[in-house]
């Protein structure tokens, strides 16, 4: 049974990640053939459905963590643009952390274990070992990290209210969501302001990962 579901886990990233490098591969290959702007026109005839599309590919790889979730901000950035793509990723980021909470919090570990495999819970009790309901700046600054959805999954799992989490997760993707979208957008736009910024964004995103992963692992240690 085991032995399946781990299957079943690496047949999903697998996937992910042929969607993933597909998704990037058809980008990049659409824009060398016909330019940018062409290629956004066309995702504009589109309408509603493209953001839709997005949101719904980076919800699934935050509910299933072993699916990479950067590169559809990136993507998000350079086929939407700026604006639109940070608004895209921000409701995804809403929508789909909250419902990792609630499933964590509502079941607890008995089903996520089976949804989710050994090596994600080990992940996700690494991080509920550091008590981050006690802590509201580690749990903001850890859902600004790359990681934000095994967090999603730890904060619930232990047993944090959603008034303290819901906080946290909008200040988060407020702060996070932006530099990531800018990066795809200015990659492409070859905005230098948006890509400046995006990349004095990512550098400040990355030293707060490592001090919150530090806090996590001094928790842990002493727990």
């Amino acid at each position: 049974m085991q032995l399946h579901h781990q299957r079943r886990q690496k047949l999903w990233k697998a996937a992910g990640f042929v969607v993933v490098i597909g998704l990037v591969v058809l980008a990049i290959y659409a824009v060398q053939m016909y330019g940018l702007e062409p290629l956004r026109e066309q995702v504009q005839r589109m309408g509603v459905w493209a953001p839709i599309g997005i949101i719904v590919l980076r919800g699934l790889s935050i509910l299933i963590p072993a699916l990479p979730s950067t590169a559809y901000s990136l993507l998000a950035g350079s086929l939407l643009g700026f604006q639109t793509g940070v608004i895209t990723i921000v409701i995804s980021d809403l929508i789909f952390c909250q419902a990792a909470f609630l499933i964590s919090r509502n079941y607890g570990r008995g089903p996520l274990n089976r949804w989710l495999g050994r090596a994600a819970m080990k992940r996700i009790e690494q991080f509920n070992q550091s008590q981050l309901e006690r802590n509201f700046f580690l749990m903001t600054g850890l859902l600004m990290t790359g990681l934000f959805d095994f967090v999603s999954y730890a904060i619930g799992l232990g047993g944090t209210s959603w008034s303290r989490f819901a906080p946290a997760l909008f200040l988060s993707v407020i702060v996070s969501d932006p530099p990531i979208v800018g990066l795809g957008a200015g990659l492409l736009d070859g905005g230098r302001m948006v890509l400046g910024f995006a990349v004095l964004g990512i550098f400040i995103l990355a030293l707060i990962s490592a001090l919150t992963r530090r806090m996590v692992d001094e928790n842990s240690s002493n727990a």
